[in-house]
C-alpha cells in the first residue's frame, strides 16, 4: 500500500523548483496559480534567496504549489493514504480530492498571511529537539512554558515559544536529548500564538466547497483517518494554533499496511522519519525531476494508477 505525504515548512531551499518547471505544462500551471493568488510563484521558486522564502506568506504557497506540481508529473496515480506535515495537510487535501489545485492554493495564501500577521504580535520561534524520551521531553518543555507543537516520532520533537523561553531550553537541555536546533521559521506555529490566525483562516475557509476524500486522509491531529471533506477543512482551520502529531499518522500508515512512502518535492524531511520508524516500508523523496522514474517503479510495485 502506498502512502503520499507532503513535507510542512523549513523544506523549502534556494532554486529547488528550477528543474521542475522544464517539464511540459509546469511553467504554465504555475503561472496561472501565480495569478490566481497574487504571488509570483516562479521567482520565489527559482530566484529567490533564502531569507526571502524563509517569509511564512511565501514559503507555504511555493511548498504547496511544489507538492502539487510534482505529483501531477507521477501521472494519474491512486494512493492508499495522503498525509502532509502541517502546511503539507493541505497540499494532502489537494491529493485526496477535497479541494481542487487553486482551492488550495487560495487558502494556503490567506493561511501564511494570517500567521505571518499573527508572528509579528510576539517574538517567537521554534527549536527541534533531537533524542530523549517523548513523556520526558514534553514535561520539561512545559515547565519552560513552551509547547511541543511538533511530535515527529523517531525520537524528535519540535518546541515552540517565545524566544526567551527558546533560549531558556538552550540552557537546559530535557535528560537524554542530544541536541537542540534552532529552526529557521518566524515564529511559534501550532501553539496558542497563533490563535489570530485560526480566525482569519476560519473566514476564508467559509468561501470553500469541500469534497469528501477519495482516499484515506490521515490527519496531523491525531492521526485519524477523516472521510468528510468538511472535517478535514475544520481541521486544517484549527491546526495552525494545535500541534502536529506526525508520529500518531505514522502509527496510522503502520496499521494500514502501508509497504511504501513517497514524499513529493521538496522531499526528504517525512522520509527521514519514516526511515527511522517504519521499518520495512520503502520511501523515496521527489527532489528533483530525476526521481520521477524510481518513483514510478515505487508506484507500479505498491500503488494502483
Amino acid at each position: 500500500m502506498l502512502v503520499l505525504v507532503a513535507p510542512g515548512q523549513g523544506a523549502q531551499t534556494p532554486g529547488f523548483l528550477t528543474p521542475w518547471l522544464d517539464l511540459p505544462g509546469a511553467a504554465e500551471r504555475l503561472a496561472a496559480w501565480s495569478d490566481a493568488i497574487g504571488l509570483d510563484l516562479a521567482h520565489y521558486g527559482t530566484q529567490a534567496d533564502a531569507d526571502a522564502i524563509r517569509d511564512t506568506a511565501v514559503a507555504q504557497p511555493l511548498l504547496v504549489a511544489a507538492g502539487l506540481l510534482s505529483a501531477a508529473a507521477l501521472g494519474d496515480v491512486t494512493p492508499g493514504a495522503v498525509a502532509g506535515h502541517s502546511v503539507g495537510e493541505i497540499t494532502a487535501a489537494a491529493f485526496a480530492g477535497v479541494l481542487d489545485d487553486t482551492a488550495a492554493l487560495t487558502l494556503v495564501r490567506k493561511r501564511g498571511l494570517a500567521m505571518a500577521d499573527a508572528a509579528a504580535i510576539t517574538r517567537t520561534g521554534m527549536s527541534a529537539l533531537l533524542g530523549g524520551d517523548p513523556d520526558t521531553t514534553v514535561a520539561h518543555l512545559e515547565k519552560l512554558g513552551l509547547t511541543p507543537a511538533n511530535v515527529n516520532g523517531a525520537g524528535q520533537i519540535v518546541a515552540a515559544g517565545t524566544l526567551e523561553q527558546l533560549a531558556a531550553l538552550e540552557a537546559d537541555k530535557p535528560e537524554g536529548v542530544r541536541r537542540v536546533v534552532a529552526l529557521k521559521v518566524a515564529g511559534a506555529f501550532h501553539t496558542v500564538h497563533m490563535a489570530p490566525a485560526v480566525e482569519a483562516l476560519a473566514k476564508a475557509a467559509e468561501d470553500l466547497t469541500p469534497a469528501d476524500p477519495r482516499v484515506a486522509y490521515v490527519s496531523n491531529r491525531d492521526g485519524q483517518a477523516v472521510a468528510s471533506g468538511t472535517e478535514v477543512v475544520s481541521r486544517l482551520v484549527g491546526q495552525v494554533a494545535n500541534p502536529v502529531r506526525w508520529d500518531l499518522c505514522m502509527e496510522t500508515f503502520q496499521k494500514l499496511g502501508a509497504t511504501a512512502l513517497i514524499e513529493v518535492c521538496p522531499g526528504g524531511t517525512l522520509t527521514g522519519l519514516a526511515k527511522r520508524a517504519l521499518p520495512g516500508v520503502t520511501t523515496l523523496a521527489l527532489k528533483t525531476p530525476d526521481d520521477l522514474d524510481a518513483a514510478r517503479e515505487l508506484i507500479a510495485e505498491h500503488g494502483a494508477a
